[in-house]
């Protein structure tokens, strides 16, 4: 009986879903970008309620980028990753930020907590020794059950628009 009752305990946590954000295997796992939430799946990107934003394209060594996610209604929570645009390979590091968590292992950073958010404005560094373009990509969930994934966040394409702070 008490073996039924932990395999009873472990399934409904893991249908709670991550309160304090995504596990850091969700940067390699087979759907990137996705959350393990059972049977739901990504949204179509065309009905998603909020802007992703990214202040910059190009980096400079240590150049910073505010990346913000905001929208008409609230949401719980996100996962964003920072990507080179040359080899799509993971780059830089996320600022720690009240109410995050960041995976610094794969370039990502996710809430903190259950709460619903109307705004994340967060900060990415580029490495100390490099230049190049970036883009960021990842999820944002209104709920467990509604989510909007491989999202890429809108940078200025137009080189006078774009925030070089290094």
């Amino acid at each position: 009986m008490l073996p039924k009752f932990i395999v009873g305990l472990i399934l409904c946590w893991g249908v709670q879903s991550f309160p304090d954000g995504a596990p850091i295997d969700t940067c390699v796992k087979n759907r990137a970008n996705q959350p393990n939430h059972g049977q739901h799946r990504t949204q179509p990107l065309s009905s998603l309620p909020y802007r992703v934003a990214a202040s910059a394209l190009l980096y400079g060594p240590n150049t910073p980028v505010t990346v913000t996610i905001e929208g008409s209604e609230p949401f719980k929570g996100f996962f964003i990753q920072a990507r080179s645009v040359e080899n799509d390979n993971w780059i830089g590091a996320w600022e720690p930020a009240p109410n995050t968590t960041v995976h610094p292992e794969c370039a990502s950073i996710t809430h903190g907590d259950p709460e619903y958010k109307t705004r994340a404005t967060l900060l990415w560094r580029a490495p100390p020794d490099a230049h190049g373009k970036v883009y960021f990509t990842g999820t944002v969930l209104k709920n467990y059950g509604t989510f909007w994934s491989n999202l890429v966040a809108e940078a200025p394409q137009d080189p006078r628009q774009l925030q070089l702070l290094g």
